[in-house]
């Protein structure tokens, strides 16, 4: 686990810590104010095995650990968005160490997008309201003494949010909107999806001072390489190979069309779907008492 302290410890700054996924190549950060002990979890992981259909808590568990070792008092479990490359372990944490499983209030609309897709009342009704609080556009809260104001910054999906931490905004938590400078920006192709959209996302979180710090949701780096997880607003502008300063939107969109057209669909686009609709819980049991994942098929 790699920690990295943000800020110059002044009140109201935050320490942000991180771990990387190799399996999914997500990046989950704890962000707490040292003078309240509180916290929060931002895009957590759930181990998942497709092959044996079993699910895992070990990142999990290893954050619990963390948690409890230090102090803390978990207050918040934030989702940029509804992830469809990774299962969420909100319900999980929530579980184990309570605080408030929190998303995008336009989630109801990534559900509308898949209603048809997975068309079953029962988990229909069941999925509802697992959410403990939908933030909007400008809401602000608090994790601990630390203030965070709620971007909805959507494109990739209608219901991205970022979430923009600490005094004067020195940390911005951007999920999948933008990637390393070298990557570039997040595909636009799942239902729902706009590169137009994001395109005037993106230039509302390049509007923020030149030194705010971007922390990132994913990298998927070679072996022996480092992730690169964080960027900020002044690099992003300069060598966003999508985005870069001049590009104008029109541009933008016909790059980003091009490059979706050639991505493959995520290996567990639907398991993940099913479970973080549902705020991390799994599917109800059916009368055997197991859970299933439905695949539909020649859907996408």
């Amino acid at each position: 686990m790699r920690t990295t302290t943000t800020g110059p410890g002044r009140a109201g700054d935050p320490v942000v810590e991180v771990h990387h996924d190799a399996a999914t190549g997500t990046a989950t950060y704890l962000v707490s104010d040292p003078a309240t002990r509180r916290c929060a979890l931002v895009d957590s992981v759930l181990g998942f095995d497709p092959g044996s259909g079993r699910t895992t808590t070990g990142a999990a568990d290893r954050w619990i650990d963390r948690i409890l070792g230090r102090g803390l008092v978990l207050e918040w479990i934030l989702e940029t968005h509804v992830h469809a490359d990774h299962l969420s372990a909100a319900h999980y944490l929530k579980s184990r160490l309570g605080g408030r499983i929190c998303a995008g209030a336009h989630v109801a609309a990534v559900r509308e997008n898949f209603a048809a897709v997975f068309d079953d009342p029962g988990r229909a009704a069941s999925g509802e309201g697992r959410f403990d609080h939908l933030f909007a556009d400008g809401d602000e809260f608090r994790i601990g003494g630390v203030p965070v104001r709620v971007m909805h910054t959507p494109g990739h999906t209608p219901a991205c949010v970022s979430y923009v931490m600490g005094e004067g905004g020195t940390d911005v938590f951007v999920g999948d909107t933008l990637f390393a400078p070298e990557v570039g920006t997040a595909r636009c192709d799942f239902p729902g999806g706009d590169a137009r959209v994001l395109f005037h996302s993106i230039q509302r979180l390049l509007a923020l001072p030149d030194a705010t710090r971007l922390h990132l949701c994913h990298d998927y780096p070679a072996r022996g390489e480092a992730p690169r997880l964080a960027s900020t607003v002044a690099r992003q502008r300069a060598l966003n190979i999508h985005v870069r300063e001049g590009t104008d939107v029109e541009t933008f969109v016909a790059l980003r069309r091009a490059r979706d057209a050639t991505l493959s669909a995520p290996s567990l686009l639907f398991p993940a779907l099913q479970v973080n609709l549902r705020a991390g819980q799994l599917p109800v049991a059916e009368a055997n008492g197991v859970s299933y994942l439905r695949i539909p098929l020649n859907r996408f």
